[in-house]
């Protein structure tokens, strides 16, 4: 019986990588995106074509009703849930905190912080043992910038993810007796779009050489990582964490 998983943020990048790579590796996916349904079929097409199956359910993570109707929805099309990768995520322009005001401070928290808590509220309720489910695993998208602080950049999104690290480790032990493992994956600097948010496009190549690797990483590495972490051989990993840095 394929299980079935949900990814958030997943029409590009990272999460469109993990949702193929899943989908590869027997997963029936959903594919949950803010805006752009093009790109989501797109995904959900790339799936379909290579013998799988997805959904594509659009969703804004920092809206609790959104987020209540997608898990609504997947439990209608798909089933009972197994598994979340809590992926979805903003940043905004480039700039030092002294310059940040309250809205900028408060899109990225609330889809960042409480868009994670949400979906994982919603994935705990349905895999939970205790709750009459059978189980699962989260795996929340965190970043190398909840250790280095993106100082004169996104201290707001490193701060974030900071949030994302203790949800990772407080909601690991509070359910491990539940049937459920979460986990997180710790991103560096990765070639996808979310630098063009923060107005540097090519942002990657400029700071490559800090990396001990000297090159960026790809979103099909991060999505590996992630992978290994959903499935049956991570059984006695939880509330641990993969960088996937290169090195920084």
């Amino acid at each position: 019986m394929s299980r079935v998983l949900l990814v958030t943020g997943g029409s590009r990048g990272i999460g469109a990588a993990t949702a193929r790579l899943a989908a590869a590796r027997g997963y029936t996916l959903a594919i949950n995106y803010l805006s752009n349904r093009e790109a989501a079929d797109a995904v959900v097409r790339d799936i379909a074509n290579a013998g799988g199956t997805a959904i594509a359910l659009q969703a804004n993570v920092a809206l609790e009703d959104d987020v209540c109707r997608m898990f609504e929805e997947v439990d209608r099309q798909l089933g009972m849930l197994d598994g979340l990768v809590n992926n979805a995520g903003i940043l905004e322009t480039q700039m030092r905190v002294e310059t940040m005001t309250a809205d900028r401070l408060n899109r990225v928290f609330t889809t960042n912080i409480t868009g994670a808590f949400l979906c994982a509220r919603e994935a705990v309720r349905r895999m939970s043992t205790a709750r009459g489910g059978r189980g699962g695993a989260i795996v929340n998208v965190s970043s190398g910038a909840a250790r280095l602080g993106s100082p004169g950049e996104y201290v707001d999104y490193a701060a974030s993810k900071g949030a994302i690290d203790t949800l990772t480790i407080g909601l690991s032990r509070e359910v491990a007796e539940e049937g459920i493992r979460v986990n997180a994956v710790r991103p560096g600097f990765i070639y996808t779009d979310i630098h063009a948010s923060g107005g540097e496009p090519a942002r990657v190549d400029r700071v490559k050489a800090f990396v001990p690797m000297k090159r960026g990483g790809h979103a099909d590495e991060v999505a590996h990582a992630i992978v290994w972490l959903l499935s049956d051989d991570a059984s006695y990993s939880t509330g641990t964490f993969i960088d996937v840095t290169g090195g920084k």
